[in-house]
């Protein structure tokens, strides 16, 4: 399902114009990254959790010259799924 598919599936369902269901789904994304970037997480009861993961640094290796390269740490985003989702797709 692409970003236009939910748009109009939730035009549909909430029987809104495609304008104001595209305002909608933008809005969560928008509500979703903010609060990521400031490092808190979202918490939707029964479908799952999105939190800012830490991946530490680490040695890698270059693939085409095999020399060793130091890959600094970041983070990024993650997401578990609750309980109620995994059990829907059971």
């Amino acid at each position: 399902m692409t970003k236009s598919d939910l748009v109009d599936y939730v035009a549909k369902k909430a029987n809104l114009t495609a304008k104001a269901a595209k305002d909608a789904v933008n809005s969560v994304f928008n509500a979703v990254t903010e609060t990521l970037k400031k490092g808190d997480k979202v918490v939707v009861t029964g479908f799952g959790t999105f939190m800012v993961r830490s991946r530490a640094a680490r040695k890698g290796r270059n693939p085409q010259t095999g020399a060793p390269i130091n890959i600094p740490a970041r983070k990024t985003p993650g997401f578990t799924a609750g309980k109620a989702l995994k059990k829907s797709i059971r």
